[in-house]
């Protein structure tokens, strides 16, 4: 029996919430443990069933692992066998596309299933291999089985990407690392978690400089060692609470963030009508006043996170005046917006962005989780609708939000799993 969520709408969200390690940084990191040959012990791991099954990945290839509490591990790589990836579960992850650079860095070889996750329509590989093939590897597939070998070894070189992607940018960072000689990693994706990555792999003993910037320099080391290391808190899904509760109205206080990560995101919440007040690793928003339209444009960070689209949308269908959002990332994401109109929303939808009329009355009935933001949209939407609304596909919403429900109730919202 599949569980839905009922959520019954109306109530101004208050209270206060701890935000968990960010799932994308967490990913690239446990990956990267396949290039650390002694026990490493990781903190601020998010209990979501994307870490979780890579967790078991891991385990399967022949890590020891030991579990400190339900957010902090213990962890030994130095026995892992690249030929023993479990295919079929690699499948159900994108991030097992990092595979590819910790095993080719590691082994000089590598597997796994055609990555999968949030299906967004294609999204392709291409700028990862040519930079993998770039190092001397050489990278086929076949079957849905992508395969990578590089048997004289990577070498460092310079390499520019076509665009800031951060999938790339990290198989860069893990196959260089303990690659021959020096690779430059030009126009690379700038995200927190590309920084979290170099900033673990530093701690292990690599030599990163640049993380953060366009132009990353990795001098590849002959090992590496073990460490004690703390995941970086989630951005989206501070911005994710951030937007429930300027869409319900109410008060909140967001623990345990890093304010400086959330910097195109608190704009548009203030212009939308939030009062929002930072403090070091912390910040309060509330919101009792009208909501305001605006306009949104995706971008690579430090632009507006495609992440965090889909959440800003319930606003913008209740919003005075409205507003657009340019989706200059992913073009296939706005497929929530059907289920927005079920609710009563407006929205014309283009090639690259998505209208919303604004000052429409949403109205429970039973939508689906498309995708994993999609459906924290979606949540969002039914805590501010009218009536009763019924969530369906909430597994998406368990791959990286972590005790998503109980975090809501705590506020205020009126939510219950039920099974059909």
């Amino acid at each position: 029996m599949t569980p839905h969520l009922l959520i019954r709408g109306g109530t101004p969200l208050t209270g206060e919430v701890w935000i968990d390690g960010m799932k994308n940084a967490a990913l690239p990191i446990l990956f990267a443990l396949l290039l650390v040959r002694e026990e490493v012990t990781l903190e601020g791991l998010p209990p979501v069933t994307d870490i979780e099954t890579t967790l078991q990945i891991l385990c399967k290839m022949g890590a020891r692992l030991e579990r400190i509490s339900p957010t902090a591990i213990r962890i030994h790589t130095k026995n892992t066998d690249p030929d023993a990836v479990p295919l079929k579960w690699t499948t159900e992850l994108r991030a097992s596309s990092y595979l590819l650079g910790a095993s080719l860095g590691r082994f000089g070889r590598a597997a796994t299933g055609i990555p999968g996750g949030c299906d967004f329509g294609t999204r392709p590989l291409d700028q990862h291999f040519r930079l993998l093939e770039t190092l001397g590897a050489t990278v086929e597939q076949e079957h849905g089985i992508l395969r990578a070998t590089a048997p004289g070894g990577l070498h460092g070189k310079n390499v520019r990407l076509d665009f800031p992607s951060v999938g790339a940018t990290v198989n860069g960072i893990l196959a260089a690392t303990l690659a021959n000689g020096m690779t430059v990693i030009e126009n690379a994706a700038r995200e927190p978690h590309i920084v979290d990555l170099a900033d673990f792999l530093n701690a292990c003993g690599a030599e990163i400089v640049g993380a953060g910037t366009s132009s990353i320099r990795i001098r590849g080391v002959s090992k590496l060692h073990g460490t004690r290391y703390r995941i970086v808190p989630d951005m989206i899904e501070a911005g994710t609470y951030l937007c429930a509760v300027s869409a319900t109205g109410g008060k909140m206080r967001l623990c345990g963030v890093c304010p400086e990560h959330l910097g195109a995101i608190l704009p548009p919440l203030r212009k939308m009508g939030a009062t929002i007040t930072v403090s070091e690793n912390h910040l309060t928003l509330e919101r009792s006043g009208s909501l305001y339209g605006t306009v949104l444009e995706t971008a690579p960070y430090p632009g507006f996170p495609t992440d965090m689209q889909p959440q800003f949308a319930p606003l913008l269908c209740m919003a005075r005046g409205g507003g657009r959002i340019y989706e200059r990332v992913w073009k296939k994401r706005f497929q929530y917006t059907k289920e927005l109109e079920k609710m009563g929303a407006n929205i014309l939808l283009s090639n690259d962005f998505a209208d919303f009329r604004g000052g429409d009355r949403l109205v429970g009935t039973q939508i689906h989780a498309t995708d994993l933001r999609g459906g924290a949209a979606m949540l969002i939407a039914g805590l501010c609708a009218e009536g009763t609304t019924e969530l369906c596909d909430v597994r998406h919403l368990e791959r990286g939000y972590p005790n998503f429900v109980a975090k809501l109730t705590a506020l205020g919202a009126d939510i219950s799993y039920v099974q059909n």
